[in-house]
């Protein structure tokens, strides 16, 4: 026997070995691609080292309560040294992260699995406490094991605040709930560990993408490592026709699963119920359910995308604690709800015209189908035709698209001249230009722009107002100008690739919108402000600065936009909804950002803090509701008699209506006609 175990070993660790050395070789890779190509590259040191080691041991390990002191002792001893180990193409550090990481889990299971059988009390004087420092790691396992009985003890009494409002008839049937409720939560805490232990790309290929991912993280945010699955899912679109429920889902912060986008006109949209935000919690299909808190984002997708599953159970929880279960039958969705569409607004002489642009698409991204520019000019030539005395283009949520696009695009609404000066790692400026004398259209315009509008949209943005061309309104932009290509490590390698950033784009006048985004010429209260991750939040992203350069170009006249602005800044400040807004958006920027005071792990403290909220959001619903007396005219470019673009264009003159700062765009632009007038 001790032959055949000293042969397993031997076995295990060749086999490591040989995997380590794979690793090593795209680990290398990887740090000769960005060294090569990258726009600003950074030294691989022991800088590096520590940023990697840190951030890697606060992904697997971020609340310091799962690895002992001795474990993170071991693996710090690697804290400085693995910029040596990529120059020297020695990996084998990673079997101490393979071996320690695995035995934490587990342990970790283990300890569940005993507290499954222990009893547990929803009478305890434990006390949960919110910090954003690390506690040191822990010396005795045990105490492990006490923190998990703690915590499972919270969630069990978290789940069962969230299953209804009225707190005296859950304290009631707490007897009854706690031993339910606690098995469900323990099956959770199993699960996720199994995941962990089990992940679908293996365990050890796990722990070497996040190496990769952590590394390229290190040079800007928006460089990472990509394996084959991981790319085709990055650059594929979404197909013209597919089955769907008609919604996009995505993982929080908190691991769980929310519903990022409703599409209307599909089966979601059509219940009235699922809206943006809601948390799933259960899904159901083909007689099989999933408990969403313990399956993987995989595996979510899955269900909600494979035609496999036609017939789907879904139980949501709405912000404010309200759970409702619908069940939705996929139907086949066209991708129109990414275009280009239009409407007027107002009536008689001061018509207004409206140009939503939800992303900047191009014809390569839709076989048949002509891109962003081509169908703003359609929109543009149209609503001319109609007598338009202003233009609106939405940019809000438009996170960007093709540069290409976008260039062409700026074109159609200056004279001509320099757009942008682009450059690269060399700090060779290539100056991007419109040629083409003459303005598709050249009347007053509005941009309107939040803190979601990011790189193409700043890009758009930023044109118009070096050149005076419009006013931007909103809020602050992302902050993002810079650009990205990806490539394979390697020359016929299809199985390991990489996102690099490898230019940087300026404005004509030399300033950049990287890190601080673009600031609008009438800025507009926005709810959820300071909780939109914007670029200058982002570790490790690159610093705004500007360039010296001299190019000539004609700015319009700034008279009538000052004069516009200024009335603008005058309604705003006076307007009583608006400021009902900057209200709210106070109160919810303080629920997020304030200190948590200690909590003790008690049915009652914990239903008060899961419904301490419920309020605000009620509020939230509130004011995403009230409509503006405003007229919409027209129809968006796929609308008709079929019920489902119908429906979608309902939504869409609903969405323009509830919109303060479209509203507020309208104003402006009928001030700057008045003034052109006079």
């Amino acid at each position: 026997m001790k032959k055949l175990a000293a042969l397993a070993i031997l076995i295990t660790s060749i086999s490591y070995a040989q995997d380590n050395a794979k690793a090593c070789r795209v680990f290398s890779r990887i740090s000769d691609v960005l060294q090569e190509k990258h726009f600003k590259p950074k030294p691989v040191n022991d800088s590096l080292s520590a940023y990697v080691f840190n951030t890697i041991i606060d992904q697997l390990d971020d609340n310091h309560v799962l690895f002992t002191e001795d474990e993170f002792n071991k693996l710090a001893v690697h804290k400085l040294k693995i910029d040596d180990y990529i120059k020297a193409k020695d990996c084998s550090f990673f079997t101490d992260f393979i071996n320690t990481y695995r035995t934490a889990l587990q342990r970790n299971k283990k300890f569940i699995q005993e507290l499954a059988t222990e009893q547990l009390t929803y009478n305890t004087t434990d006390t949960i406490y919110y910090s954003k420092k690390s506690y040191p790691f822990l010396k005795d396992p045990q105490r492990i094991k006490k923190y998990l009985r703690k915590k499972i003890t919270f969630d069990i009494l978290e789940d069962i605040s969230e299953l209804s409002k009225n707190k005296d008839s859950l304290t009631k049937q707490l007897p009854k709930l706690f031993p339910a409720t606690k098995t469900k939560v323990i099956d959770t805490y199993i699960c996720r560990t199994d995941n962990d232990l089990a992940p679908a790309e293996g365990f050890e290929d796990s722990m070497y993408g996040k190496f990769y991912n952590v590394f390229c993280s290190y040079f800007d945010p928006h460089s990472t490592y990509f394996n084959y699955n991981e790319r085709a899912s990055f650059v594929s679109g979404i197909s013209t026709q597919n089955y769907s429920l008609g919604l996009y889902v995505s993982q929080n912060q908190e691991e769980e699963i929310v519903v990022e986008e409703v599409v209307p006109g599909g089966p979601a949209f059509g219940t009235n119920k699922i809206e943006k935000g809601d948390k799933i919690i259960k899904l159901g299909s083909n007689k099989t359910e999933f408990i969403v808190s313990c399956a993987s984002m995989d595996a979510i997708t899955n269900i909600v995308n494979s035609d496999t599953y036609r017939d789907v159970d879904i139980t949501l929880r709405k912000k404010d604690g309200t759970m409702y279960t619908v069940t939705l039958t996929k139907e086949v969705m066209k991708d129109d709800e990414n275009l280009v569409y239009s409407y007027a607004l107002g009536e008689g002489k001061q018509k207004t015209g409206y140009i939503k642009i939800p992303t900047f698409y191009s014809s390569f991204d839709k076989e048949g189908q002509s891109g962003v520019a081509e169908d703003v000019a359609k929109e543009v030539t149209s609503l001319m035709k109609q007598g338009i005395s202003g233009l609106i283009i939405d940019l809000q949520f438009n996170g960007g698209g093709s540069m290409e696009e976008v260039i062409r695009m700026a074109g159609m609404f200056i004279n001509f001249g320099p757009i942008s000066v682009l450059t690269d790692k060399n700090m060779q400026y290539n100056t991007i230009r419109d040629y083409n004398r003459g303005m598709l259209y050249n009347g007053p315009m509005v941009v309107l722009v939040n803190g979601l509008s990011a790189s193409a949209s700043e890009f758009f943005a930023g044109v118009m107002q070096d050149y005076n061309r419009a006013v931007i309104v909103g809020s602050p932009t992302l902050g993002k100008a810079t650009m990205q290509t990806i490539m394979p490590l390697e020359e016929n390698d299809e199985a390991n690739f990489i996102k690099v950033t490898v230019d940087r784009f300026y404005r004509v006048s030399g300033r950049s919108s990287q890190y601080t985004g673009i600031i609008p010429d009438v800025e507009m209260p926005m709810l959820f402000s300071q909780i939109i991750p914007r670029e200058s939040a982002m570790p490790n992203a690159m610093p705004n600065d500007s360039i010296d350069v001299h190019l000539r170009y004609t700015k319009m006249p700034d008279t009538e936009i000052k004069k516009a602005v200024t009335l603008s800044k005058e309604r705003i400040t006076t307007n009583k909804f608006l400021n009902e807004i900057k209200t709210l958006d106070g109160r919810i920027n303080e629920v997020y950002q304030s200190k948590k005071p200690p909590l003790p792990v008690t049915f009652s403290r914990v239903y008060d803090q899961i419904h301490s909220t419920d309020g605000i959001y009620k509020e939230v619903s509130a004011i995403a509701d009230k409509e503006n007396a405003v007229t919409v005219t027209g129809s968006f470019n796929a609308a008709g008699t079929d019920a489902y673009k119908k429906t979608v264009n309902d939504f869409k003159i609903k969405s323009i209506k509830t919109d303060p700062y479209i509203f507020e765009s309208i104003n402006i632009l009928n001030d700057l006609s008045n003034h052109k007038k006079h």
